[in-house]
């Protein structure tokens, strides 16, 4: 299956549940094609849990829900080995982790032991349990869910977790028409329950690895560098972008560039998906509480200062 026909398919069944959020939508799809995870952080009750179960029934995957709270333990989520009296041995009973898709739901709940657990299994598709070194799902993907607002018995991400995060949505509330389409479409039953399946998991294989194969010019790479060198020698930012944020804003232009039916990267790809790849992987020098407001401007003026090369 071609990559237009998957994101088109995907994103139509998704939008039969999730209403007027096409561009949320689009960018969870991007998300899913570049092979990342995705951190979506809004106030309860957007749609962020019923947009990922929409995503995994839409593909027919196996989805596992697990809501962080202060006393849940890395075990929770790994899994442990316990002794059976009848075998005689140590079994391994595997946690939640071992699935395709993983929500976890208000992950800033969990305290840093906890969220840490996740760091293996995000960059390197393994758990780690007593020693032993266990394989995850090959389509394993992590969405996760955060309410920006309350601060009261939560632990925020530290910066190793949020850029182990491909990009970071906002979902926001819908607009008036959309918010009385969703009224309508649910006064006798729940649309998600009936959603079908209609991609496999073997095309979302195939589009990934041909994602990779969307062309990245000398000059578009420079580009990227360019705008990732001014998040780190600008003055008004404290921590600027990682490595792996320079490949995942790459990654993320050629899944842009493939959803638009182009074979090449062009620089209104790179900065259509900057602002979500990159604003949460900086920390502004005058971070507050309006920290994700403040990077979100400093990208801004950095896309606005940084040469933009002709691209023939």
């Amino acid at each position: 299956m071609d990559i237009l026909t998957f994101s088109e398919k995907l994103k139509t069944n998704i939008k039969t549940v999730i209403k007027g959020k096409d561009e949320i939508i689009d960018k969870v799809i991007l998300c899913l094609l570049s092979s990342g995870h995705i951190l979506l952080e809004d106030v309860p009750g957007t749609g962020k849990t019923t947009l990922i179960k929409a995503l995994s029934k839409s593909m027919a995957m196996n989805f596992s829900r697990v809501q962080f709270t202060p006393d849940l333990l890395p075990s929770d989520l790994t899994g442990i080995h316990y002794y059976d009296q009848k075998e005689q041995k140590f079994i391994f009973r595997a946690g939640p982790v071992f699935t395709d898709i993983l929500l976890a739901d208000e992950i800033n709940r969990a305290t840093p032991r906890t969220q840490s657990s996740l760091l293996e299994c995000m960059e390197e598709k393994q758990v780690s349990v007593d020693g032993e070194t266990m394989p995850l799902s090959s389509y394993f993907f992590v969405a996760a869910t955060q309410n920006p607002i309350e601060i009261q018995g939560t632990f925020p991400l530290p910066e190793a977790q949020l850029d182990r995060f491909f990009m970071r949505l906002s979902m926001g509330y819908p607009d008036p028409e959309s918010e009385r389409e969703m009224l309508s479409s649910q006064e006798k039953a729940r649309p998600i329950d009936s959603l079908e399946p209609v991609v496999g998991a073997e095309d979302l294989l195939e589009v990934q690895e041909a994602v990779k194969e969307i062309t990245v010019s000398d000059e578009i790479k420079k580009y990227i560098l360019a705008i990732v060198e001014a998040t780190r020698s600008d003055d008004k930012i404290r921590l600027g972008v990682s490595p792996r944020g320079s490949l995942a804003l790459m990654r993320a232009s050629q899944a842009q560039a493939a959803v638009s039916g182009r074979d090449y990267v062009i620089p209104d790809d790179v900065k259509y998906v900057c602002h979500d790849v990159v604003a949460h992987r900086i920390i502004c020098k005058s971070a507050s509480h309006l920290q994700s407001q403040s990077a979100t401007d400093a990208i801004r003026l950095i896309l606005a200062q940084v040469t933009v090369p002709a691209v023939k």
